[in-house]
């Protein structure tokens, strides 16, 4: 079967990954979450490509199953739970371990592992497994955004995928004969240069479309565990198990050598995260706020990063705020937040003025919040489509598309909520209170940053 992407000679990964992310997008071959680009693409017919994993003999002998946590492997992970096998997920970005295991609910239905398969339920229903714990993967499920029928894969560019799997050889979970696959698009199987692959780089077996099952037959080696000349100080500071399987590697006589810094080059300093600060009370009291610690963020940045929220600066002048309007009756802001989770748009912040049928997201930088306007599109709940767009103070013309007239704020009318886009929360400014206009009701939420 020819291939639909022609790779030009000299490509980069990179340019291959605009290549594919840009037909997808032409040919409308996704579902949610778009734009695809910067992600592992949900591409249509995932879910059908997914069952075939059933199909594969080393599926039949397999106890323990480790799929990657992105969008369009949700059918791999409920063919997992539903086969009764045992679902190893990767924790998120590795901030905390490296597996999750899903445990469902006793007497689980197939509704229960349908949830259990999902971004949420993986959150829900997941224990965590320690680097002592004696795992035996038989199967790894990777997700893709290239990859040739000869095993060549490219990711999103993180490297996440090839560092979990470097690290499951150096905890003795995966070994060569460990059978890899990765369920894409058919557009997504493209020729890929071997000189692009480097050494820390995982191939794949099994190539699974909605069309096709390919056995690559791939003749190069895989990695044969972490490469920690190609890891850095920075890497480290990022993931910290990896430094407790440093020091296991190093107490094992293994050369641990990091990967150095070009001479010359200093460590940028990472911003530091300041603690939440209530916001400002009025005399009545109408102003609360709710801090979530720790609360569990949708899957991003493994889970699709190009939406992870940013650190917080000290400084706020770089935050963009985002309006959401046309909230209707009713919402409850546990269900904002989680559309916003869904839809991998967790603001820094987030000021719920429900009353007013509206909310305010705070961003790290513009660039964070034009994808997650880019993503709140067509966002809908209880039947409404939410209003998007950036807050008066800081968007200028920029909301508007070329050519397209500034538009005129519709008169409220007794059936319909004044919403108010060109308003900034009441919490940016306090000491300025609206004459003839009740003070909205505002909860301000301080939500995790990675």
């Amino acid at each position: 079967m020819e291939n639909v992407i022609s790779i030009n000679h000299g490509a980069t990964k990179w340019d291959i990954r605009q290549k594919v992310w840009d037909y997808i997008e032409a040919n409308n071959l996704a579902n949610f979450p778009r734009p695809v680009h910067n992600r592992i693409p949900n591409f249509k017919g995932a879910h059908g490509a997914c069952n075939k994993v059933s199909e594969l003999e080393v599926f039949s002998r397999t106890n323990e199953v480790k799929v990657d946590p992105d969008k369009p492997l949700e059918g791999a992970r409920l063919l997992v739970l539903q086969a009764k096998k045992t679902l190893l997920v990767p924790t998120p970005r590795l901030r905390t371990g490296l597996f999750n295991k899903i445990v469902p609910p006793q007497g689980a239905s197939k509704e229960d592992l349908r949830v259990c398969s999902t971004s949420q339920g993986v959150k829900d229903f997941s224990v965590p497994i320690g680097l002592d714990a004696k795992v035996k993967v038989d199967l790894v499920v990777v997700g893709s955004v290239a990859v040739s029928e000869k095993g060549y894969r490219i990711g999103k560019g993180e490297g996440y995928a090839d560092m979990e799997y470097g690290m499951m050889v150096a905890m003795g979970a995966v070994n060569e004969s460990t059978v890899i696959v990765t369920v894409v698009h058919d557009c997504q199987v493209v020729d890929i240069p071997e000189e692009l692959i480097d050494s820390h780089d995982i191939t794949v077996d099994y190539i699974l479309t909605p069309t096709r099952v390919i056995q690559t037959k791939c003749e190069r080696e895989k990695p044969p565990g972490i490469i920690w000349s190609k890891v850095d100080a920075d890497m480290l500071d990022k993931i910290p198990i990896l430094k407790k399987l440093r020091d296991m590697e190093q107490e094992a006589g293994k050369d641990v050598t990091l990967k150095k810094s070009p001479e010359g080059a200093s460590k940028p300093e990472r911003p530091r995260r300041e603690p939440a600060r209530a916001p400002k009370r009025d005399p009545k009291g109408q102003s609360k706020q709710a801090e979530h610690q720790g609360e569990p963020q949708e899957m991003a940045g493994h889970w699709e990063a190009s939406s992870v929220p940013e650190p917080r600066a000290a400084s706020q002048a770089s935050v963009t705020t985002v309006y959401l309007g046309n909230i209707p009756a009713g919402v409850r802001v546990s269900e904002l937040k989680s559309a916003l989770r869904e839809r991998e748009a967790v603001p820094l912040r987030l000021t719920w003025q429900g009353a007013q049928h509206r909310a305010f997201l705070d961003y790290a930088s513009q660039q964070t919040a034009d994808g997650a306007l880019a993503a709140l599109q067509g966002l809908s709940i209880h039947g409404h489509t939410l209003q998007p767009e950036l807050a008066k103070s800081q968007r200028g013309d920029r909301s508007r598309p070329p050519g397209q007239p500034r538009r005129r704020r519709p008169k409220a009318s007794a059936n319909t909520p004044a919403a108010a886009p060109d308003d900034t929360p009441s919490t940016a400014s306090p000491d300025k209170p609206r004459p003839r206009r009740p003070t909205p009701k505002t909860e301000v939420e301080n939500l995790p940053s990675s």
